[in-house]
């Protein structure tokens, strides 16, 4: 019993101890996408200004592959000490459905610190469409086959082109044509080889601003700083397809709760900065700053809600 409460009381004391010593050594923060994309960038932010309030380096890791869940992955087998951080995005959450053989459990073995930003996606035609307005994407989807692209299969624009279809009942009339990455498609839309996208806003912005693509809605609760006249899919009477694409920061689940607190204070300080905020919303996103309970509620959301679309719509893996 002296040796039992001992030992016990030996590992109560460890944790607040180990919390003081954090970071005992550089953290790596591991991307599981290719490096300059939105994750990365938002990734980047977070870790150089980490970096400085913990007086230790916030190394980004690139490890992309696996639709995302190789670097998924190593971060749950990681030692759950704190030192690896993980970047999340919407498809994690999809991912949650798509691949029920995963080498590791999204709710079970990662514990996420906070929803740290969002972005909309655009509903964008040609420029020289005839389409105009959402209610007339709608109507034409009705009436004939259309053509819809996205940046591949359980993509945040493939979920966005199923919610379109569904919101506008446009059942087997609208064909997905899913492309390795959102560029190429936007680049046939542009060319004339398609005939809608439900686009992540990064990717499509700089076509519609130079007058190349026409956007008729963002999907955004609110309508977007950089496209002020564009009205969301709600003022456009297409509630449904209200969706943001997003991205999370997480680490393995099994770390002490001390880390845990500490490592999702000093992020949500960091969040709360005007210098921080504005780099955040220069690379086109929404600071969010979700803490860790009301980030775990919104990511079990976010995989319930993906799951269904995913299973109802027979979405699956890219080939």
């Amino acid at each position: 019993m002296h040796a039992t409460r001992r030992a016990l009381l030996g590992a109560a004391l460890a944790t607040p101890a180990l919390a003081q010593s954090f970071p005992e050594r550089g953290v790596r923060y591991i991307v599981p996408f290719t490096p300059a994309g939105l994750t990365d960038i938002m990734a980047r932010i977070m870790a150089n200004r980490l970096g400085e309030v913990w007086q230790k380096p916030v190394v980004v890791e690139n490890r992309a592959g696996g639709n995302a869940m190789i670097g998924a992955d190593a971060v749950a087998k990681s030692a759950p000490d704190g030192h690896s951080l993980l970047a999340i995005t919407l498809t994690h959450a999809v991912n949650a459905t798509m691949f029920p053989q995963a080498p590791y459990n999204l709710l079970r073995d990662l514990s996420t610190i906070s929803i740290l930003g969002s972005l909309p996606l655009l509903v964008v035609v040609n420029a020289a469409s005839p389409i105009r307005s959402l209610d007339e994407l709608a109507a034409t989807a009705r009436a004939r086959t259309l053509n819809g692209g996205s940046s591949g299969n359980g993509s945040p624009p493939h979920l966005g082109l199923e919610l379109f279809r569904r919101a506008a009942r446009a059942g087997d009339n609208i064909t997905h044509v899913p492309y390795r990455g959102g560029a190429p498609g936007v680049t046939d839309l542009v060319a004339g080889n398609l005939d809608f996208m439900v686009s992540n806003l990064p990717e499509c912005i700089s076509q519609v601003q130079a007058g190349r693509l026409r956007a008729l809605a963002t999907t955004g609760e609110a309508r977007h700083r950089s496209l002020p006249d564009i009205a969301t899919v709600s003022e456009s009477g297409m509630a449904a397809l209200s969706m943001t694409n997003w991205t999370a920061m997480q680490l393995p689940a099994a770390t002490p709760s001390a880390i845990r607190r500490q490592i999702e204070a000093a992020t949500l300080s960091v969040l709360a900065e005007p210098d921080t905020r504005r780099r955040i919303l220069d690379a086109g996103f929404d600071v969010e700053g979700l803490d860790s309970a009301r980030s775990e509620a919104f990511l079990r959301a976010e995989v319930i809600r993906w799951g269904r679309l995913v299973e109802e719509a027979r979405i699956r893996p890219d080939a």
